[in-house]
This record gives structure tokens, C-alpha cells and sequence, in this order.
């Protein structure tokens, strides 16, 4: 029998495919919020990002979420999705 594949996405940092269940989706919902899903059933557009500092950096000088999400993202939302990272890092 075979078993069931997993599902892998792209990180929008480091461009490295990974299990999707390792790295964190980011979500633009309906109304143009950015916001961390930890659940990964939000609703809305998202991006999948490794839960480290060095990903998110990456991301962020690229603008590789920007990109992913087309919406322009504020210096208050990427601090916000920050420790959100810094706090599942730990």
C-alpha cells in the first residue's frame, strides 16, 4: 500500500521547498490584513515562510511576501509577523 505523499510549499525567503507543516503560512485576508496563520486554514491568500530569523530577513529584502501576496506590507505588520517567528524559533 502506499503511503500518502506530503505536501511541500516554497519558502518566500530562501526559495527551498519544504514539508508544509514545518514552515508558517502568511495570510492576506479579504480585507488587505496580513496576518500569521498558525492553523493554515484561514481564509485568504497566502505564503508559506521557514519559521527562522534568517528567512525572514531574506523575504523581507526581496519582498518576497510583497511579492507572494501582491500587497504592499507595513514596517508594523513585519514586526508583528517577527515575533511571531522569534516566539515559534523558541
Amino acid at each position: 500500500m502506499q503511503s500518502k505523499p506530503i505536501p511541500r510549499r516554497m519558502c518566500v525567503g530562501c526559495r527551498l521547498m519544504r514539508p508544509k507543516k514545518e514552515m508558517l503560512r502568511i495570510v492576506r485576508l479579504s480585507n488587505g490584513d496580513v496576518v500569521a496563520d498558525s492553523t493554515g486554514k484561514v481564509s485568504g491568500r497566502g505564503a508559506y515562510i521557514c519559521p527562522t530569523e534568517a528567512c525572514f530577513e531574506k523575504a523581507r529584502r526581496i519582498r518576497g511576501m510583497e511579492r507572494a501576496l501582491d500587497t504592499e506590507i507595513s514596517e508594523e505588520v513585519f514586526e508583528t509577523l517577527r515575533k511571531g517567528i522569534q516566539t515559534s524559533d523558541a
